[in-house]
């Protein structure tokens, strides 16, 4: 597979007055991978879109995709896009196959072609019994589906997507990753905004990290974990308090700093890896047993709170109240 970038953006900026929404960023896409901008309300990310699609004119900067200036050229660009945003953009009181068969119109499709996509594209998003109710009747999880499933009538080289699963059921979201992967393994260039970083972690070939309209981090998940002093964190549950002890490890696992709670349990932390066996051997020779161990990896969440100094528990607001970043 050509590795080379699909998607370039150099030096985009976007001003509104005195307000800086977007601010010199670069970056680029890969053809075939799933890219992923990650960030909080505010951060940038849908204005980002925005540019690359043509609903919002630069600032500064530029962007090319398919070596087609996007900026100067937007029309040629979109012919080889499919755009999914954030608020459904179909038709209420047409039916599913109709809403299909209309997007494929505009791109020219022949209505053989597009009528023929159309039920194919309700096969494999599990609607074909939805295909003739009005779009309006949908659940959330269905007019999300529809919306990519019309994004995609056209089969498109690059697909943006606006916070795919934002606001759906369970069910719908794990379908809608599993379609991403299904198109990234046919050849689709994917790029989602998105501040589920569940999202991002399972199905993002690479991630950058966009707060306060700057990227400030890009990479795979595992060149994002080994980009920051994370440290490490081991859990013990025992059969005896080990609060008496806890002096002892911190002095005999140099560097180790060692917090117990009431239920006979510990928590050891150190910004050097500790090997789990030689703590429980240690324990074991003082006589004590240890029921449960378990070394806590960290996640991408916690690689995002630490580079962006975004607090845990605000994403976990946005997360349960469906916020969206823009």
């Amino acid at each position: 597979m050509d590795i080379a970038g699909i998607v370039t953006v150099a030096n985009l900026s976007k001003r509104y007055g005195s307000l800086i929404a977007v601010n010199d960023i670069s970056f680029s896409i890969r053809q075939g991978e799933i890219f992923g901008f990650l960030g909080p309300n505010g951060a940038g990310k849908t204005t980002t879109i925005n540019m690359m699609i043509g609903l919002a004119r630069p600032s500064g900067g530029s962007v090319a995709i398919n070596r087609i200036d996007a900026v100067k050229d937007i029309k040629k660009a979109q012919s080889i896009m499919g755009i999914v945003p954030d608020e459904s953009n179909l038709y209420d009181e047409m039916d599913g196959f109709d809403n299909l068969c209309f997007c494929g119109s505009l791109y020219g499709m022949s209505k053989a072609k597009r009528e023929n996509r159309a039920k194919k594209l309700l096969e494999r998003f599990d609607l074909t019994n939805a295909g003739k109710r009005p779009f309006k009747a949908y659940s959330k999880g269905m007019r999300r589906k529809l919306t990519i499933a019309a994004g995609i009538i056209h089969e498109p080289k690059i697909l943006f997507l606006d916070e795919p699963t934002t606001g759906i059921d369970v069910e719908s979201a794990r379908q809608i990753r599993r379609l991403l992967l299904e198109l990234k393994r046919g050849g689709t260039t994917i790029f989602i905004t998105t501040h589920y970083i569940e999202d991002a972690e399972r199905i993002c070939d690479r991630i950058a990290f966009i707060v306060d309209g700057g990227i400030v981090a890009a990479g795979t998940v595992p060149e994002l974990m080994k980009s920051v002093s994370h440290g490490y964190t081991i859990q013990l549950a025992a059969d005896t308090d080990l609060k008496p002890l806890a002096e002892e490890l911190q002095i005999h696992f140099d560097g180790c700093i060692v917090k117990t709670e009431k239920n006979n349990s510990a928590t050891l932390f150190s910004e050097k890896r500790i090997a789990l066996s030689p703590v429980l051997q240690y324990l074991d020779g003082k006589g004590v047993a240890v029921f449960e161990a378990k070394e806590l990896r960290p996640t991408l969440e916690d690689v995002f709170v630490k580079i962006t100094g975004i607090e845990a528990a605000r994403l976990k607001k946005e997360r349960e109240r469906g916020g969206m970043v823009k």
